[in-house]
């Protein structure tokens, strides 16, 4: 019954800026942190950013000072706030919420012009 949606991906070009958005769905018991991932083509999935339960957060040096991860519990809404978007940030990105086991949405695309 769980279900993680994201959505806010699509097309901008460099120095602009984009919210993503992951709705979720279902109850998730024992929620220890929420993050965003990206894998861009050829290279790994790697950690975006985090935020843990007690609203520490944790970002990648690439995107440290211009991206913000935040949440609304009451909407059960993860957000990520991407501003100053380099070419490099171009992947697919993915709403992660890590309880005992990790729960993980379908992705959106995030592509950024040069």
């Amino acid at each position: 019954q769980v279900q993680l949606v994201e959505s806010g991906g699509g097309l901008v070009q460099a120095g602009g800026s984009l919210r993503l958005s992951c709705a979720a769905s279902g109850s998730i018991l024992g929620i220890k942190r929420r993050g965003w991932y990206r894998q861009a083509p050829g290279k790994q999935r790697e950690l975006v950013a985090f935020i843990t339960s007690g609203d520490d957060t944790t970002y990648a040096d690439s995107v440290k000072g211009r991206f913000t991860i935040s949440t609304d519990n009451a909407k059960n809404t993860v957000y990520l706030q991407m501003n100053s978007l380099k070419p490099e940030d171009t992947a697919v990105y993915y709403c992660n919420i890590r309880s005992f086991v990790d729960y993980w949405g379908k992705g959106t695309l995030v592509t950024v012009s040069s």
